[in-house]
Protein backbone atom coordinates (compact mmCIF):
# COMPACT_ATOMS: atom_id res chain seq x y z
CA UNK A 1 0.00 0.00 0.00
CA UNK A 2 1.50 3.51 -1.02
CA UNK A 3 1.61 5.95 1.89
CA UNK A 4 -0.06 9.05 1.21
CA UNK A 5 2.21 12.29 1.08
CA UNK A 6 1.06 13.52 4.72
CA UNK A 7 1.71 9.98 5.62
CA UNK A 8 -1.49 9.08 6.64
CA UNK A 9 -5.20 10.24 5.16
CA UNK A 10 -7.57 11.69 8.21
CA UNK A 11 -10.57 9.17 7.95
CA UNK A 12 -14.13 10.55 7.87
CA UNK A 13 -13.14 14.12 7.56
CA UNK A 14 -16.11 15.49 6.28
CA UNK A 15 -17.93 14.04 8.94
CA UNK A 16 -16.37 14.92 11.80
CA UNK A 17 -16.16 18.48 10.40
CA UNK A 18 -20.30 18.11 9.88
CA UNK A 19 -21.09 16.15 13.67
CA UNK A 20 -18.53 17.92 15.48
CA UNK A 21 -19.45 21.12 14.02
CA UNK A 22 -16.01 23.30 14.91
CA UNK A 23 -17.12 27.34 14.86
CA UNK A 24 -14.91 30.43 15.28
CA UNK A 25 -13.54 31.49 18.39
CA UNK A 26 -13.98 27.75 20.22
CA UNK A 27 -11.98 25.83 21.57
CA UNK A 28 -11.03 22.10 20.27
CA UNK A 29 -8.97 18.69 21.40
CA UNK A 30 -7.25 16.73 18.77
CA UNK A 31 -7.13 14.13 21.47
CA UNK A 32 -5.20 11.67 18.13
CA UNK A 33 -3.35 14.22 16.28
CA UNK A 34 -1.06 11.86 14.44
CA UNK A 35 -0.27 13.84 11.13
CA UNK A 36 -2.40 16.94 12.11
CA UNK A 37 -4.94 15.88 8.89
CA UNK A 38 -8.51 16.54 11.00
CA UNK A 39 -6.90 19.20 13.13
CA UNK A 40 -6.19 21.24 9.94
CA UNK A 41 -9.18 21.28 8.89
CA UNK A 42 -10.80 21.61 12.40
CA UNK A 43 -7.85 24.80 12.63
CA UNK A 44 -9.27 26.81 9.93
CA UNK A 45 -13.20 26.45 11.32
CA UNK A 46 -11.74 27.87 14.75
CA UNK A 47 -10.22 31.07 12.93
CA UNK A 48 -8.36 33.66 14.74
CA UNK A 49 -9.98 33.66 17.60
CA UNK A 50 -10.28 29.72 18.38
CA UNK A 51 -7.76 27.18 20.19
CA UNK A 52 -6.55 24.23 19.14
CA UNK A 53 -5.52 21.63 21.94
CA UNK A 54 -3.50 18.73 20.41
CA UNK A 55 -2.07 15.28 22.13
CA UNK A 56 0.08 12.63 20.60
CA UNK A 57 1.67 9.68 22.04
CA UNK A 58 3.72 10.08 19.58
CA UNK A 59 6.63 11.97 19.23
CA UNK A 60 7.47 11.52 15.95
CA UNK A 61 3.90 12.43 14.51
CA UNK A 62 3.80 15.77 17.35
CA UNK A 63 6.79 16.72 15.41
CA UNK A 64 4.98 16.84 11.89
CA UNK A 65 1.86 17.29 13.11
CA UNK A 66 3.64 20.87 14.78
CA UNK A 67 5.35 21.90 11.31
CA UNK A 68 2.33 21.32 9.75
CA UNK A 69 0.09 23.76 11.88
CA UNK A 70 2.34 26.74 11.88
CA UNK A 71 0.50 28.75 10.01
CA UNK A 72 -2.60 27.56 11.59
CA UNK A 73 -5.18 30.76 11.66
CA UNK A 74 -5.72 29.76 15.59
CA UNK A 75 -3.46 29.49 18.55
CA UNK A 76 -2.11 25.82 18.89
CA UNK A 77 -1.09 23.75 21.53
CA UNK A 78 0.56 20.40 21.18
CA UNK A 79 1.25 18.26 23.69
CA UNK A 80 3.37 14.82 24.15
CA UNK A 81 0.39 12.88 26.07
CA UNK A 82 -1.75 9.93 25.88
CA UNK A 83 -5.59 10.73 25.55
CA UNK A 84 -6.09 8.95 29.24
CA UNK A 85 -3.89 11.96 30.16
CA UNK A 86 -6.49 14.63 28.56
CA UNK A 87 -7.50 15.91 32.32
CA UNK A 88 -3.83 16.70 32.95
CA UNK A 89 -2.93 18.65 29.75
CA UNK A 90 -6.33 20.59 30.32
CA UNK A 91 -5.02 21.64 33.57
CA UNK A 92 -1.66 22.38 32.28
CA UNK A 93 -3.59 24.78 29.47
CA UNK A 94 -5.10 26.32 32.13
CA UNK A 95 -8.41 25.12 29.68
CA UNK A 96 -10.98 23.09 32.26
CA UNK A 97 -13.75 23.11 29.32
CA UNK A 98 -13.52 22.68 25.83
CA UNK A 99 -15.90 23.27 22.71
CA UNK A 100 -15.19 19.74 21.41
CA UNK A 101 -13.08 16.87 21.57
CA UNK A 102 -12.14 14.35 19.09
CA UNK A 103 -10.64 10.66 19.25
CA UNK A 104 -9.33 8.44 16.49
CA UNK A 105 -8.32 5.55 17.71
CA UNK A 106 -6.75 4.19 14.43
CA UNK A 107 -2.73 4.21 13.75
CA UNK A 108 -1.30 6.29 11.34
CA UNK A 109 -0.19 4.92 7.70
CA UNK A 110 3.33 6.00 8.48
CA UNK A 111 3.67 4.39 11.90
CA UNK A 112 2.41 1.26 10.16
CA UNK A 113 5.10 1.02 7.53
CA UNK A 114 7.84 2.95 9.34
CA UNK A 115 10.44 -0.24 11.19
CA UNK A 116 11.10 2.05 13.80
CA UNK A 117 7.70 0.90 15.15
CA UNK A 118 7.97 -2.83 14.54
CA UNK A 119 4.27 -3.08 13.50
CA UNK A 120 4.21 -4.29 9.75
CA UNK A 121 4.35 -7.86 8.32
CA UNK A 122 4.53 -6.52 5.33
CA UNK A 123 8.34 -6.33 5.65
CA UNK A 124 10.93 -7.54 8.07
CA UNK A 125 10.91 -5.35 11.33
CA UNK A 126 12.38 -5.97 14.51
CA UNK A 127 8.81 -7.02 17.19
CA UNK A 128 7.75 -3.55 19.04
CA UNK A 129 4.48 -1.89 18.87
CA UNK A 130 5.18 0.56 21.18
CA UNK A 131 3.66 4.16 19.75
CA UNK A 132 5.06 6.19 22.82
CA UNK A 133 8.90 5.41 23.65
CA UNK A 134 7.70 5.84 27.16
CA UNK A 135 6.17 2.70 27.27
CA UNK A 136 8.75 0.22 28.24
CA UNK A 137 7.08 -3.37 27.54
CA UNK A 138 7.43 -4.38 23.88
CA UNK A 139 5.61 -6.93 21.67
CA UNK A 140 8.46 -8.84 21.39
CA UNK A 141 8.42 -8.67 25.49
CA UNK A 142 4.80 -9.88 25.55
CA UNK A 143 5.57 -12.98 23.21
CA UNK A 144 8.52 -14.29 24.72
CA UNK A 145 7.27 -14.17 28.17
CA UNK A 146 3.41 -14.41 28.62
CA UNK A 147 2.07 -17.59 29.86
CA UNK A 148 0.50 -19.51 27.13
CA UNK A 149 -3.10 -19.17 28.49
CA UNK A 150 -2.57 -15.62 28.75
CA UNK A 151 -1.32 -15.29 25.73
CA UNK A 152 -4.45 -16.93 23.99
CA UNK A 153 -6.51 -14.70 26.04
CA UNK A 154 -5.07 -11.43 24.79
CA UNK A 155 -5.62 -13.08 21.08
CA UNK A 156 -8.85 -13.59 22.11
CA UNK A 157 -10.56 -10.78 24.54
CA UNK A 158 -8.27 -8.07 22.30
CA UNK A 159 -9.49 -9.34 18.62
CA UNK A 160 -11.90 -12.14 18.77
CA UNK A 161 -9.42 -14.56 17.19
CA UNK A 162 -10.51 -17.83 16.78
CA UNK A 163 -7.81 -19.61 16.51
CA UNK A 164 -5.82 -18.09 19.53
CA UNK A 165 -5.05 -21.12 21.27
CA UNK A 166 -3.62 -22.71 18.49
CA UNK A 167 -1.72 -19.88 17.62
CA UNK A 168 -0.45 -19.55 21.34
CA UNK A 169 0.50 -23.16 21.30
CA UNK A 170 2.42 -22.31 18.04
CA UNK A 171 4.38 -19.50 19.73
CA UNK A 172 4.87 -21.11 22.89
CA UNK A 173 7.01 -24.33 21.11
CA UNK A 174 8.91 -21.83 18.89
CA UNK A 175 10.12 -19.71 21.58
CA UNK A 176 11.49 -22.67 23.34
CA UNK A 177 13.95 -22.39 20.83
CA UNK A 178 14.89 -19.43 20.07
CA UNK A 179 13.15 -15.62 21.14
CA UNK A 180 10.93 -13.96 18.70
CA UNK A 181 11.96 -10.87 17.52
CA UNK A 182 10.86 -9.73 14.57
CA UNK A 183 7.47 -8.90 12.84
CA UNK A 184 8.36 -11.81 9.69
CA UNK A 185 9.25 -14.92 12.11
CA UNK A 186 5.85 -14.08 14.62
CA UNK A 187 3.84 -13.51 11.32
CA UNK A 188 4.86 -16.89 9.37
CA UNK A 189 4.32 -18.93 13.17
CA UNK A 190 0.59 -17.11 13.10
CA UNK A 191 0.09 -18.33 9.73
CA UNK A 192 1.28 -22.01 9.78
CA UNK A 193 -0.83 -22.31 12.66
CA UNK A 194 -4.21 -21.21 11.42
CA UNK A 195 -6.06 -24.07 9.31
CA UNK A 196 -6.79 -23.77 5.77
CA UNK A 197 -9.52 -23.27 4.34
CA UNK A 198 -8.98 -23.89 0.38
CA UNK A 199 -10.61 -22.28 -2.39
CA UNK A 200 -9.95 -18.23 -2.85
CA UNK A 201 -6.96 -16.86 -0.58
CA UNK A 202 -8.64 -14.70 2.80
CA UNK A 203 -8.68 -11.06 1.66
CA UNK A 204 -7.01 -10.07 4.62
CA UNK A 205 -3.30 -11.85 6.19
CA UNK A 206 -4.43 -14.57 9.13
CA UNK A 207 -1.67 -12.60 10.79
CA UNK A 208 -3.84 -9.45 11.27
CA UNK A 209 -5.59 -10.38 14.57
CA UNK A 210 -2.62 -11.37 16.68
CA UNK A 211 -0.73 -8.44 15.74
CA UNK A 212 -3.62 -5.81 16.30
CA UNK A 213 -4.52 -7.85 19.68
CA UNK A 214 -0.28 -7.29 20.66
CA UNK A 215 -0.66 -3.66 20.13
CA UNK A 216 -3.72 -3.26 21.88
CA UNK A 217 -2.01 -5.05 24.73
CA UNK A 218 1.40 -3.20 24.11
CA UNK A 219 -0.25 0.70 23.93
CA UNK A 220 -3.21 -0.43 26.71
CA UNK A 221 -5.51 0.73 24.19
CA UNK A 222 -8.26 -0.38 25.34
CA UNK A 223 -7.36 0.84 29.01
CA UNK A 224 -6.32 4.14 27.79
CA UNK A 225 -10.10 4.40 26.12
CA UNK A 226 -11.42 3.58 28.91
CA UNK A 227 -9.97 6.26 30.55
CA UNK A 228 -10.92 8.50 27.98
CA UNK A 229 -14.32 7.48 27.91
CA UNK A 230 -15.05 8.65 31.56
CA UNK A 231 -13.09 11.79 31.72
CA UNK A 232 -13.80 13.93 28.33
CA UNK A 233 -17.29 14.41 28.91
CA UNK A 234 -16.63 16.76 32.25
CA UNK A 235 -14.50 18.71 30.36
CA UNK A 236 -16.98 19.46 27.73
CA UNK A 237 -18.97 22.81 27.98
CA UNK A 238 -22.19 21.99 29.20
CA UNK A 239 -25.07 22.84 26.45
CA UNK A 240 -23.44 22.29 23.69
CA UNK A 241 -19.94 21.03 23.77
CA UNK A 242 -19.26 17.52 21.50
CA UNK A 243 -17.08 14.75 21.85
CA UNK A 244 -16.46 12.62 18.98
CA UNK A 245 -15.06 8.78 18.62
CA UNK A 246 -13.57 6.78 15.58
CA UNK A 247 -13.01 3.47 16.09
CA UNK A 248 -11.87 0.90 13.88
CA UNK A 249 -13.42 -2.69 15.48
CA UNK A 250 -16.26 -3.95 17.49
CA UNK A 251 -14.31 -4.16 20.85
CA UNK A 252 -13.56 0.03 20.93
CA UNK A 253 -16.69 0.56 19.43
CA UNK A 254 -18.67 -1.38 21.88
CA UNK A 255 -16.72 0.44 24.78
CA UNK A 256 -17.91 3.55 23.09
CA UNK A 257 -21.55 2.36 22.61
CA UNK A 258 -21.77 1.46 25.96
CA UNK A 259 -20.18 4.53 27.45
CA UNK A 260 -22.44 7.23 25.58
CA UNK A 261 -25.55 5.08 26.41
CA UNK A 262 -24.86 5.62 29.80
CA UNK A 263 -24.44 9.47 29.22
CA UNK A 264 -27.84 9.92 27.37
CA UNK A 265 -29.77 7.64 29.95
CA UNK A 266 -28.65 9.27 32.44
CA UNK A 267 -29.39 12.95 31.22
CA UNK A 268 -25.71 14.01 31.03
CA UNK A 269 -25.29 14.14 27.11
CA UNK A 270 -27.61 13.48 24.07
CA UNK A 271 -26.35 11.26 21.34
CA UNK A 272 -25.98 12.77 18.16
CA UNK A 273 -25.30 10.11 15.84
CA UNK A 274 -28.39 7.74 16.33
CA UNK A 275 -26.33 4.73 14.36
CA UNK A 276 -22.44 5.13 14.06
CA UNK A 277 -21.32 7.04 10.83
CA UNK A 278 -19.38 4.84 8.75
CA UNK A 279 -17.29 6.06 5.34
CA UNK A 280 -18.67 6.61 1.94
CA UNK A 281 -17.97 4.01 -0.81
CA UNK A 282 -15.80 7.25 -2.57
CA UNK A 283 -14.23 7.10 0.76
CA UNK A 284 -13.81 3.39 1.31
CA UNK A 285 -12.23 3.47 -2.50
CA UNK A 286 -9.70 6.06 -1.94
CA UNK A 287 -8.74 4.98 1.52
CA UNK A 288 -9.34 0.77 2.01
CA UNK A 289 -7.92 1.25 5.48
CA UNK A 290 -10.93 3.16 6.18
CA UNK A 291 -13.41 0.81 5.46
CA UNK A 292 -14.26 -0.23 9.57
CA UNK A 293 -14.45 3.31 10.82
CA UNK A 294 -17.02 3.94 12.75
CA UNK A 295 -18.17 7.59 14.12
CA UNK A 296 -20.28 8.51 17.22
CA UNK A 297 -20.59 11.29 18.51
CA UNK A 298 -22.43 12.71 21.72
CA UNK A 299 -23.39 16.10 22.63
CA UNK A 300 -23.26 17.76 26.32
CA UNK A 301 -26.62 18.65 28.08
CA UNK A 302 -26.55 21.96 30.56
Amino acid sequence: MQVPAEGHEPVLLDEVLIHLNPRPGQVFVDCTLGRAGHSSAIAQRLGESGVLIGLDADPRNLIYAKSRLENAPCTVRLFHANFAELEDVLAEANTPLVHGILADLGISTNQLFDPAYGLSFAQEMDLDMRLDPRIRRTAADIVNTTREDDLANILFDFAQERFSRRIARKIADARRQAPITTTERLADLVRSAIPSRGGAPDKIDPATRTFMALRMAVNDELGNLTALLRKAPEHLHPAGGRFGVISFHSTEDRLVKQAFRSLEQTGQASIVTKKPIAPTDDETHRNPRSRSAKLRVIEKLG
